[in-house]
Order: structure tokens, then sequence, then C-alpha cells
């Protein structure tokens, strides 16, 4: 068994899309239209688990908006250059919450999505 995807709560399909794809550089995989909701689901390039970007649907739902994780991190972006991807996704309007820094694991910087999510920007050590 391997997990082949994981859903992502947003208040629209399109500001997911934007988010992952021209933010981050994901591949919009699917976009189908299924009347009342679509199946959007996008990835990183080599990856093959996915994301399905969900649209809220009702209060409950869009209460949980950027708070998946409950506040802590708990999305992380792996990367094999982090000076390159660190001014890439800045350039690209991301704002750390901190500087980088060097742990034993990695280096590593955390920031939020437009949606409130916490993530990691890490290049293991």
């Amino acid at each position: 068994m391997q997990l082949n995807s994981v859903s992502f709560i947003v208040p629209d399909y399109d500001s997911g899309i934007a988010f992952f794809c021209d933010t981050l550089g994901f591949d919009l995989v699917q976009d189908i239209d299924q009347g009342h909701k679509r199946w959007v689901e996008v990835r990183a390039p080599g990856a093959q688990t996915s994301i399905v970007i969900a649209r809220a649907d009702g209060p409950e739902q869009r209460a949980m908006i950027g708070r998946q994780g409950a506040g802590r991190v708990w999305l992380f972006l792996e990367t094999d250059d982090f000076a390159r991807d660190h001014d890439k996704l800045t350039r690209r309007g991301i704002v750390f919450e901190e500087d980088p820094r060097v742990e034993p694991y990695g280096t590593v910087a955390v920031f939020r999505d437009p949606f409130g999510n916490r993530w990691d920007l890490i290049q293991r050590a």
C-alpha cells in the first residue's frame, strides 16, 4: 500500500489551483467538473502522492480552512536546493515566518499559505 492522495480544504478551487500551481510549481493533474463540485488534483513534479483540492462546503468546512493542522506545521515541502527555492517562493509572494535555520535533520523555514496553513520548506541534511 501507499498513500495516494490527501485532501486540502480551500475557499474555492481556483485559488487552490493558483497557490499550488502558480506559487509552488505543482502540476495540475486533473480538473473534472462534476456539476455541483470539481475533482481537482495537483502533484509536485516527480511525486507520487497528490493533493485533492476540496472546496469547503458549508460553515463547518469553511471554519476548517487553514486549520487542518491545528496551528502546527503539517505540510513539508522538501527541496534539493533550499536557497534556490526559498528565493523563488519569496519572489512569488510567500512570506516566511522566520529566517532559515539549520537543524540536525536539515535546513528549514516555516511559511503560511494564503489559507493559513503552516508549511516547512526543508532540505534534508
